[in-house]
């Protein structure tokens, strides 16, 4: 379980950030590719999306381990082996970006996020079933 709870911490500060930026914070340096200091409304509502999503894992994240039942097992799995995969796809987007802060900061965030799905798809952190 410590993985799902790290995993929720960190996408809990990343929704935290999401949301200054839908406010009009201005740290979109950070975000989108970095070329806006406070992110027009477009980008707003990606930020407010992205939040969604964030939710969204976390959920899939508890299922896996067993401490929520919202899916079947299969569908469990495989869920979180596609959110691996959205955390490798976002080292490499974040790699790319033109925004050093940006690179800086999101692209070790994405690699810890990516090992983290990758520990809990692999079925590591699993909740032992009571008999």
């Amino acid at each position: 379980m410590p993985f799902a709870l790290v995993l929720t911490g960190l996408l809990a500060l990343l929704a935290i950030f999401q949301l200054t930026l839908v406010l009009g914070a201005p740290f979109g340096r950070f975000a989108w590719g970095g070329q806006q200091r406070v992110l027009p409304a477009r980008l707003r509502i990606g930020s407010a999306v992205t939040i969604l999503v964030y939710a969204l894992i976390v959920a899939i994240a508890w299922d896996r381990i067993g401490a929520l039942d919202l899916l079947t097992q299969t569908l469990s799995i495989v869920a979180m082996w596609i959110v691996f995969g959205f955390f490798v796809l976002g080292i490499a987007m974040n790699a790319v970006s033109r925004s050093k802060p940006e690179r800086n900061t999101m692209v070790p965030t994405s690699i810890l996020l990516a090992a983290l799905s990758l520990l809990i798809a692999m079925g590591y952190g699993e909740m032992a079933m009571a008999i």
